[in-house]
């Protein structure tokens, strides 16, 4: 097998000479950015932990109301809060829920327009895809090394390597609900006058929300996954106490946490579903 002894492809220096120059030449964007994302998230939990958790509670149980009409998922949203109250896991909790709030608001503000601009250049979403192959299959301990380079260690590695890891998501389910639009309704209203711009609010999009709110719920449940991972290096939250769990081998604590954050995951998929009336 001597003919297949050729040089090594330099895959791993050509990565860190290129993380190197970044730091270098652009360190002083990454602590502009650290500091931005810092006083974002310091701000968010002052807004959720400065309030009795109650009047919280009693905010989301309203809004829950406001978007499903439901007393019985009300109820269920509820007895989810008592229960993380009962066991003393609301301040990681908070530290959570701004986590995958902050993940959200980037995943879905940068994959809803990808996504619609790859339904409509079919070109454009085959380049992508294997970019985003490659985004959801690295393991993601391979995210938090040039995160914690650039950003140390804390709330915000956590966050942007939580937002690498869960983006396509929004991307492709977004692909898939513009691009199934019925060819009837867009030809209906090509018919009637419709510019794109009034298509694509009046008739893709519409069509294209229950496909959308699935990918803001497997952005929630993608992040979800990540925040034992995230609390690897500094991010406050339910992954801490895992994390502790784990060196300890304490499985209580273990099961306790872990069935917080099953409990979290209910009630935020139950607070945000939608279906097509």
């Amino acid at each position: 097998m001597d003919w297949l002894d050729f040089p090594k492809i330099p895959v791993g220096r050509v990565a860190k000479t290129a993380v190197d120059w970044l730091k270098t030449h652009l360190g002083w964007l990454f602590d502009s950015i650290s500091d931005l994302l810092t006083r974002l998230i310091d701000g968010s939990l002052s807004l959720l932990q400065y309030p009795h958790p109650m009047i919280v509670v009693a905010l989301l149980l309203a809004f829950t109301w406001w978007r499903q009409r439901s007393w019985k998922l009300c109820v269920l949203v509820l007895l989810g809060f008592l229960f993380i109250l009962n066991q003393g896991y609301w301040k990681p909790t908070t530290e959570t829920l701004v986590l995958l709030f902050y993940s959200c608001i980037f995943c879905m503000a940068v994959g809803i327009p990808i996504g619609i601009a790859c339904a409509h250049r079919p070109k454009l979403y085959a380049a992508l895809s294997p970019v985003l192959d490659l985004m959801q299959t690295l393991p993601t301990f391979v995210y938090l090394i040039p995160a914690v380079v650039f950003f140390g260690l804390g709330m915000v590695p956590g966050l942007l390597a939580t937002v690498v890891f869960v983006l396509p998501a929004p991307i492709r389910l977004t692909y898939l609900g513009v691009s199934s639009t019925p060819q009837a309704l867009v030809e209906a209203a090509t018919a009637f006058g419709a510019t794109p711009r009034q298509k694509l609010f009046k008739v893709e999009l519409p069509w294209a929300l229950p496909q959308i709110m699935v990918g803001l719920n497997q952005t929630i449940m993608l992040s979800l996954s990540m925040v034992v991972i995230a609390a690897m290096v500094g991010a406050n939250g339910l992954g801490i106490p895992v994390v502790r769990a784990l060196g300890q081998g304490n499985t209580a604590l273990g099961f306790e946490s872990g069935l917080v954050i099953v409990v979290v995951a209910i009630i935020l998929d139950r607070m945000l579903r939608v279906t097509r009336k």
